[in-house]
């Protein structure tokens, strides 16, 4: 069984808000697999995907509906409910230290200074889990972080985020069939072949939030 997580702010006020990528990534997994969100045995929704015979594993897909900074004791929860080891957990959330539409995913890490992240951390007691970083933007370092992270993505932003959602979406499903390590050969390739760029090291720093 694998419990895949997307982390945002339950509730109208938050939703297209950049803190709230992780929900649309599942929103959109839940799509694809024609799942229903319901009540969960923890403060989340969830969508469960049987076992297909002979092929990938339930997968639960999870919202928590906890805010942000408690989103450890939903996914607690849920670990401990279903039995679920940690490699077997995948966190989908927003980075703003990314560039709007990338993608970077790891096997295990620092919080980063993400709230979100810090949380599961604690309630898990450990950083061994692997997560998948959804890129938001920074925009102008002179804003506060925090109202960055809540604000909505703007009409010139959006067809990028569509874009980048679709990508997060086939890294679950990648994820769900073959692990952690097939989804950062593939999509950590392609977003350092676009730049250019060597991949940055797991556990970098970001600005709080």
């Amino acid at each position: 069984m694998k419990l895949i997580v997307g982390l945002g702010n339950p509730g109208a006020e938050y939703r297209g808000t950049r803190h709230n990528v992780g929900f649309e990534v599942l929103d959109e997994t839940a799509r694809r697999w024609d799942l229903p969100f319901r009540s969960a045995p923890a403060d989340a929704v969830l969508a469960k995907s049987p076992a297909a015979p002979g092929g990938r594993d339930t997968v639960l897909l999870a919202k928590p509906q906890t805010y942000m900074n408690r989103s450890g004791f939903a996914v607690g929860a849920l670990l401990r409910y279903y039995r679920i080891g940690l490699g077997d957990l995948l966190v989908v959330s927003e980075d703003v230290n990314l560039p709007l539409g990338r993608l970077r995913a790891r096997r295990q890490g620092s919080a980063g200074g993400h709230n979100g992240l810090r949380s599961i951390i604690d309630a898990v007691a450990g950083e061994r889990f692997p997560r998948l970083r959804v890129g938001v933007g920074r925009g102008d370092p002179r804003q506060d972080l925090s109202r960055r992270v809540l604000s909505r993505f703007n009409r010139t932003e959006r067809p990028a985020v569509d874009e980048v959602v679709q990508r997060a979406a086939d890294a679950v499903e990648t994820f769900v069939d073959a692990g952690i390590g097939p989804v950062m050969n593939t999509f950590n390739r392609q977003e350092t072949e676009k730049d250019g760029e060597k991949d940055p090291a797991d556990g970098a720093r970001s600005i709080p939030r």
